[in-house]
């Protein structure tokens, strides 16, 4: 018996501490930021998808996607950023699918956890029975972010181009506060594992 679980949350908010934290306690966590890298090496489906609808130029002299340059052509604008997503959320999509259900045919009890930052955008509230959202201001998103290396108005604009901190909590099951310390962020992730472990057990004592 599988719980899928989706967790998401905005630029810097947390979320991949959140999921390292939930990997630890025993949950089988889906990186969808490593899946896209997956799906865009080389004869993979990503990689034959994006040299067809944007060119080889697109590619480095090796043969690998440019990441930079790609990123700097989805990001221009709203529109370029649907056209990325379009045609690489459905690839992810089956991938994470194909994951899930492998982990399924091990016949083991399990906590699936898929973290993604554009996983409501891609209807992930239909395909997850909890959606949790690490949640934050914004001047501490962007604090966090530029304390990472990036430049602030960019941080801002990433932030402008994302589903809004509303639209998220609007969607969410369970809310996580990262606005504080990691210490308080663990206490949250550990109370979120047991009540994920808890509804797991009543649902394989109901089969």
């Amino acid at each position: 018996m599988i719980l899928r679980v989706g967790l998401t949350g905005g630029l810097a908010s947390g979320k991949s501490t959140a999921a390292e934290l939930l990997a630890g306690l025993g949950c089988r966590v889906v990186d969808a930021d490593e899946v896209v890298d997956a799906l865009y090496r080389p004869g993979r489906p990503g990689h034959e998808a994006i040299v067809r609808v944007y060119g080889r130029g697109i590619l480095t002299a090796g043969g690998e996607i440019d990441r930079q340059k790609l990123a700097s052509i989805a990001f221009s604008s709203a529109e370029e950023a649907t056209r990325l997503n379009d045609l690489i959320h459905p690839l992810v999509i089956e991938e994470e699918r194909r994951i899930i259900d492998e982990t399924n045919l091990l016949g083991e009890d399990q906590i699936v956890v898929v973290e993604a930052t554009m996983l409501l955008e891609s209807g992930g509230k239909e395909r997850y029975d909890v959606i949790v959202v690490v949640d934050l201001p914004e001047e501490i998103q962007v604090r966090r972010a530029v304390e990472r290396g990036m430049i602030e108005g960019d941080a801002r604009a990433r932030i402008s181009r994302q589903m809004s901190r509303a639209n998220r909590l609007a969607a969410a099951d369970v809310v996580i506060d990262n606005s504080g310390d990691e210490a308080a962020l663990e206490r949250q992730v550990r109370a979120l594992h047991g009540r994920l472990a808890e509804r797991l057990a009543q649902r394989v004592g109901s089969k």
